[in-house]
């Protein structure tokens, strides 16, 4: 009976991660064409700042807009991090941010390397959510729970 658990598991980690290499190799021609019209409303209009700008901290130089999207998204997945174990909720987070990132053109080499910026853009953007996913997961932060993409 545990052999089927932990074979579960593993197959649905290993589903989520390759469907998150399907996306991300999919996605990478929209975030070159997404990521140069960005920063053109930003310097055209002083007004659009607010929505364009950058995440204080050791972000990335991730927007404002950018932090809502993996804060929807994330907050989109809570209930399913609360239903399943642990473990198939950190496939999950992986599934998340890896996704987020190649939507929006975010280096995966330098987001694998300073994981913790996921803590200081949820920290700024949507306390809650994070909170919520840590307790879901069963983490200290979000970056403990993520691996490379």
């Amino acid at each position: 009976m545990p052999f089927r658990r932990y074979a579960f598991a593993v197959a649905g980690v290993a589903a989520l991660l390759a469907g998150t290499a399907g996306c991300a190799s999919d996605m990478t021609p929209a975030p070159a064409s997404t990521a140069a019209p960005a920063p053109a409303p930003s310097t055209n209009s002083g007004g659009a700042s607010a929505a364009g700008s950058v995440i204080p901290g050791d972000s990335g130089g991730v927007t404002t807009t950018q932090a809502e999207q993996l804060c929807s998204d994330m907050e989109a997945q809570l209930q399913s991090w609360r239903t399943y174990t642990p473990t198939i909720g950190k496939g999950g987070l992986n599934s998340v941010v890896g996704t987020w990132a190649a939507q929006n053109g975010i280096n995966m080499i330098d987001l694998v390397t300073h994981k913790a910026r996921i803590d200081v853009i949820t920290t700024a953007q949507c306390p809650d959510v994070r909170d919520g996913a840590l307790y879901a997961i069963e983490l200290p932060d979000l970056a403990s729970g993520l691996i490379g993409f």
